[in-house]
Formats: structure tokens, C-alpha cells, sequence
């Protein structure tokens, strides 16, 4: 007789009387008693958070949920006017966009910071010290012709409200960690190596607080895309109120033009 196999999990489970979750009674202890933004944290790190990390993981949801026309809310709303019978669609395509242009540089960010604070001997202890580090970073990141990931933003060009509303928030709670503190060493250097002054992303930022928060780097974009479809949800529900779909569709449709076929060659880029 084959023995029936088992899959453990310390998330959902159901009996014919209760649901279980997190070790916990579904119904009993969390619905009504537990934020979804602190299940969420829980759900991830399988531990349940301190008020303050609860804090900074809302803090960073909300500072992704929304940031007005972005190409993740256009074909969301694109793809609702094709098949307004599969919100679902509408939703995944809209998540489907975070990428390493939008979400994603929360992900990469994360990374980044991780990988450099790996790779140091000791961290440092002060600012001075995180300056010389994030120096040393940006003078290498440029020898390799690579872009520093969370550095820029195509609208926020003078700074990006976010960034230092969640270092503010972080710093309150006492989890102003060396992630944080070596993405904010990079704001302060970099000018002296590109020449140039870049305002540090909100979406960057959002990836050193999440690492701070220990959370698993591999699902740093995950959160990201937790947040949005928050907003997707919110520009289909404005879709149906105020639609703009269709303008968007036929003010391309509609302003087209003919040209001549441009062979593709290799080695061929067009910006």
C-alpha cells in the first residue's frame, strides 16, 4: 500500500471546521485583527512584524500603488476596452509591464545595495565612511560604462517626493538600515563622478527600505507588483467612471502613417 504523501506548509490550510493560516485561526485571529499590509509582511518573512517594520512596508506599498499614466496603467485600461469581460487580463497585463523600467528598478536597487554591502570588508559606522564606499561604487559602476540602479527618475528630475519621505519614516522607526544608509551616501557623492546631479528614485529607495526590512530579494519585485495592483485596480475603476481608453487607442489609430519598409540588420538599434 502506497503511503498517501504529505506537503507541509506554515501557510493556508483547511480542515472541514476551520482555516488555519500562519498557525493561526483564519476567521478567529486574523480577519478583523490583522492589516492585509502586516499580513502581507508576514506572509513573506513567515514572521509577524514589529509595528514600525509594519509601518515602512505600508509606507513603501503606498509609494507604489500609483503614479499616474504610466505604460502599466495604459494597458491596463487598454486591455479592458479590448476584453472588458477579463478584469483578470486587464490586471496581469498591467503587471506584467513592471520591468526594469518601471517596478523593477525596486528589485534591481535592492540587489545592488545587497551585492556592494556583501562584497565590503566591514560597513561603515559613519557617515563619512558610507560616503567613501558609495564613492568608490559610483567610480566603478562608471569605469564599466554600468548605470547605478535607482539613480534618475524621467519625471522627478528635481527629486522625487518619495525618497525623502521614506527615509524620514525608516529613520523614525529605527530601521534606517545600511541599505538605506548607502543608497543616501550615493545621493550625496554621485554628482562628483557623472558630473551631473540625479535625484534618487522613490522605487530605489523602496528596494533599500525593503532590504532593510530583510525581506527576501528575490521578492522585492513582487512587492512592487503587490502595490500596483492596487493601483491598476484604481485605474480600472476610474476607467469605468471616466473612460479615456479609447481616446488613447484612436489617437494612435487614427494619426497613423504610411512609411517605407526599414529592413532589420544585424546589429541594428533604434532608439
Amino acid at each position: 500500500m502506497v503511503e498517501p504523501r504529505e506537503y507541509p506548509t506554515a501557510l493556508g490550510a483547511s480542515s472541514r471546521e476551520t482555516i488555519t493560516l500562519l498557525g493561526h485561526d483564519l476567521a478567529e485571529d486574523v480577519m478583523g485583527e490583522v492589516g492585509f499590509g502586516e499580513l502581507a509582511f508576514w506572509l513573506a518573512a513567515q514572521r509577524r512584524p514589529a509595528p514600525g517594520e509594519t509601518r515602512v512596508f505600508e509606507a513603501v506599498l503606498a509609494a507604489l500603488a500609483d503614479h499616474g499614466f504610466t505604460p502599466t496603467a495604459i494597458v491596463t485600461r487598454l486591455t479592458y476596452l479590448s476584453a472588458p469581460d477579463s478584469v483578470q487580463g486587464a490586471l496581469a497585463a498591467g503587471l506584467l509591464g513592471g520591468g526594469s523600467r518601471f517596478l523593477g528598478v525596486t528589485e534591481d536597487t535592492g540587489r545592488f545595495l545587497h551585492d556592494v554591502l556583501a562584497a565590503a570588508d566591514e560597513l561603515p559606522s559613519d557617515d563619512a565612511g558610507w560616503d567613501a564606499l558609495a564613492l568608490a561604487t559610483v567610480q566603478a559602476e562608471r569605469d564599466a560604462r554600468r548605470f547605478v540602479p535607482g539613480l534618475g527618475h524621467h519625471v522627478h528630475k528635481d527629486g522625487d517626493p518619495r525618497t525623502p519621505r521614506l527615509m524620514e519614516i525608516a529613520t523614525e522607526e529605527g530601521l534606517f538600515g545600511p541599505h538605506l544608509s548607502l543608497f543616501a551616501a550615493i545621493g550625496r557623492v554621485h554628482p562628483g563622478v557623472l558630473g551631473k546631479t540625479l535625484p534618487l528614485n522613490g522605487a530605489g529607495v523602496c528596494g533599500a527600505a525593503l532590504a532593510d526590512l530583510g525581506l527576501p530579494l528575490e521578492l522585492l519585485r513582487g512587492f512592487a507588483l503587490l502595490a500596483r495592483t492596487a493601483g491598476l485596480i484604481g485605474q480600472l475603476a476610474e476607467e469605468l467612471r471616466r473612460p479615456v481608453g479609447n481616446e488613447i487607442f484612436l489617437s494612435v489609430d487614427l494619426n497613423n502613417r504610411s512609411v517605407a519598409p526599414d529592413p532589420y540588420s544585424p546589429g541594428d538599434r533604434h532608439g
